[in-house]
Formats: C-alpha cells, sequence, structure tokens
C-alpha cells in the first residue's frame, strides 16, 4: 500500500468492534524491564507496532551497530540500557532520528559514570558506548518539562545501580502519567520507587520474574474517538481498555466529551455514544501530546475552536507536528496558530465546505496520517505514505474497512 491511498465514507452505518493493537509505551517498557530482569517473565498481548518488533529484535542483537530506525522510545531506552551494559556498542537510526536531539539524557547518563560519545553532532546520535565501569554519583536534576521518555529511561536502570537513583524534577512536570506508568510497571516486576513532591527515589534492587498482558492502545482508540466523533451514525466498541489506565493517552475519553462522544465502560470494552458538543475548549496537551493531532483534525472538521497548552514537544517528533497540521488543516479553511509562546489557538471553519477531493501529506509520520484519515467521514481524502502506520498501529487501514471506510489504492 506505499504511495497513496484514498478513503471516502461508508455507505453503511460506521460499525466495529475495534480489535485494538495493544500499546506500544505498556510493550516496550515491559520488553525492557523484562530483559533488566533476565528474560524470564512471560509478557502477553505484546504490540505488533514496528517500534515494539525494532525493541525486541535489538534486545536480543549481539551486533555492534544497533539501529531504531524511527522508534524515539527505542532510542532513549535502549541508550540508558547500553549505557550500563559491559559491551562496547553503537546506536544509530534514520536520519530524522539522527535529528533529534538526545543529549540531556547522554549528560544525564554520563553524570552516572557511563561513557557515551557522539559519532558526529554533539548533543545528537549516533552514539557510541563504552563498557560501564562504576557508578559516580546516585543523585541528578533534570528538567520537568522534558520527555517522559528521558526519566523513565533513567528510573528502568535506577535499581540496577550500585547506588540506586534519585531524580530530581526542575519546574512543572510535563507526561506525569507516562513517569507513572513506568514506575507502576516496575513495581509489577518487582521493583518499587517513590515519588513524592519532585523528586524520585529509587534504591538498588532486583526485578523479579512476572507475567504481564498488554493492554490495549489508548493512542490507537483515539482516532476511533474522532471516527465516531465525525460520524452521522456509527457503532463503535473498543476492546481491551481499562478505566483505570497507565496510558497517558485514556484522557481521550474525557476530552473526546467536548466533541460529542461519551465513554461507557463494562469491564474492559468501552462503548461509544453521542452526546452534546462544546463549540469551544481549551486543553492542556502537556500529559497527552499524542492526541493533539487527532484532536485539532476532529475539531476542525466540527467548527470547534481549540485552545491549547503543552504541545512544545510536537516540534521534536516524527515530524514538527505543529508545522505539519498548521499546513494540512489549512487545506479545509482551518487556521492553527502560536498566539504567543505556548499557547497555540485553532480556528475552525464554521461550516465545513470541500468541493473537491483533498490530498493530505504525512510528513513520515504516522500519527498525521492517523489523524487526518477520520476527515474521510466528511470528503473524499487522498492519504499520501499510508504504510507510516507500521510505527504504531500496523492494521489501521484493515480496520477501516471492516468498519465500512472505502480504501482504494492509488498506485
Amino acid at each position: 500500500m506505499s504511495g497513496s491511498i484514498q478513503l471516502s465514507r461508508p455507505t453503511t452505518t460506521l460499525s466495529l468492534d475495534v480489535p485494538l493493537t495493544s500499546s506500544k509505551s505498556e510493550s516496550n517498557r515491559a520488553l525492557l524491564l523484562n530483559e533488566l530482569g533476565g528474560g524470564t517473565s512471560e509478557l502477553k498481548n505484546l504490540s505488533t507496532a514496528r517500534d515494539t518488533v525494532t525493541m525486541t529484535k535489538l534486545l536480543a542483537s549481539d551486533d555492534f551497530t544497533l539501529d531504531v530506525l524511527d522508534a524515539g522510545t527505542v532510542m532513549r531506552f535502549m541508550t540508558a540500557f547500553l549505557a550500563i551494559s559491559k559491551k562496547e556498542r553503537k546506536i544509530t537510526g534514520t536520519p530524522r532520528m539522527c535529528k533529534r536531539p538526545i543529549k540531556l539524557l547522554v549528560d544525564a547518563l554520563n553524570d552516572l559514570g557511563a561513557n557515551i560519545t557522539y559519532e558526529n553532532e554533539e548533543g545528537y546520535p549516533p552514539l557510541l558506548f563504552k563498557p560501564f565501569s562504576h557508578q559516580k554519583t546516585n543523585q541528578l536534576t533534570i528538567p520537568g518539562n522534558i520527555s517522559s521518555q528521558y526519566i523513565s529511561a533513567l528510573l528502568m536502570i535506577a535499581p540496577t545501580l550500585p547506588e540506586g537513583l534519585t531524580i530530581t524534577l526542575e519546574g512543572e512536570i510535563y507526561s506525569r502519567p507516562y513517569i507513572e506508568m513506568t514506575l507502576n510497571l516496575m513495581k509489577h516486576f518487582g521493583v518499587s520507587g517513590q515519588f513524592e513532591g519532585q523528586q524520585i527515589s529509587v534504591s538498588p534492587q532486583p526485578y523479579q520474574s512476572n507475567s504481564y498482558t498488554i493492554e490495549s492502545d489508548w493512542s490507537g482508540a483515539s482516532y476511533w474517538y474522532s471516527f465516531f466523533a465525525l460520524a452521522d451514525d456509527a457503532k463503535i466498541t473498543l476492546k481491551g481498555l481499562r478505566s483505570k489506565s497507565n496510558q497517558g493517552d485514556h484522557a481521550i475519553a474525557t476530552i473526546m466529551e467536548g466533541l460529542g462522544v461519551k465513554s461507557t465502560f463494562d469491564g474492559e470494552t468501552v462503548t461509544l455514544s453521542k452526546t452534546d458538543i462544546k463549540k469551544e475548549l481549551t486543553i492542556d496537551f502537556k500529559s497527552c501530546p499524542d492526541l493533539a493531532q487527532t484532536v485539532m483534525a476532529c475539531a476542525a472538521a466540527k467548527g470547534v475552536n481549540l485552545e491549547m497548552t503543552g504541545l512544545e514537544s510536537l516540534r521534536i517528533k516524527e515530524s514538527d507536528r505543529t508545522a505539519a497540521m498548521a499546513i494540512e488543516l489549512g487545506k479545509i479553511g482551518a487556521k492553527l496558530e502560536e498566539r504567543e509562546e505556548g499557547r497555540w489557538v485553532l480556528t475552525s471553519p464554521a461550516q465545513l465546505s470541500v468541493a473537491e477531493v483533498i490530498s493530505f501529506d504525512t510528513y513520515d509520520d504516522h500519527r498525521m496520517a492517523m489523524a487526518l484519515a477520520p476527515l474521510a467521514l466528511k470528503f473524499d481524502c487522498i492519504i499520501h505514505e499510508p504504510d507510516v502506520v507500521v510505527k504504531s498501529y500496523p492494521e489501521y487501514w484493515d480496520h477501516l474497512k471492516m468498519a465500512g471506510v472505502k480504501v482504494s489504492s492509488l498506485n
């Protein structure tokens, strides 16, 4: 399905019990924790996402050079893992990955006693690792508004360090749910940590073998919330989701109430139903930045104006997501702009008027493709490079077909 696809609205009611892919956030953490604990835990329902497949492959590899492709989570988690290993290794990725900053994590690991250097430009992959010899400190101070993946990477190796680790987070803490996810999974595998105020402490202690079943992916569920919101008539249930979830993106259930979608939980199944929408919403995405594109696209199509904060990390994802969304949503008459530093406003068209097929670029970014796809319920659209979804939700286009969306390959 390389090249481009055209999406057209269903001719019947949009309907599916969605067999969601599993959470790659949980999967990749569980894989690393299992490896740090000796590799004997039984992990059930692992994600089929390319990021998780890559993580699994690299943890099992004895190669000198490890290629994470475009997987930011894998780059950060494997950097911490390799930093405390006894081998000389190298880690690299796609050209875009090698433009994504990693200096803060490398500096923190080197402060702990790692020996990491840059092969090319300082602050960016590829990275070279010498064997870990001894721990220099058990105290780190880092900004709280950085990617939670840096913090999670440090926390997961913390109990394996001779002196453990205490991290002090300065300023506002972003993506707190993902830090808590990491600590909760560590606890499941026998390691306790304390997160009090701005400080997280983990003493030296062994990981223990334990089975774990990965939850379905709330990020993947978010696209179905958007489909439901944009459909005139739909019957959607989502499988394998927990009302009390480790995943920060479960916030989509609350956010989407403002866009006309109500969630009803029954065990691990969520049934969606219609409710009233609001014409103006204020949303802080600092705990769930991966939801922003989905919510923006849905709001633009429904004529809902947004005021948003917490989008800073979107600039250094697989694409510059704020810039990309401004361009793509501009094609349907919406305007996305940063009115002042950190405050973004989406002005949506009062009435969606599209007279032709709209062609959307995806910027080599899986979330661009999946966030824009639900717009097909309002007008026919073309999605370029649809294969980018393999990064997190390989079955996405097949699930759209199962729901009744017409998906046609153009080349």
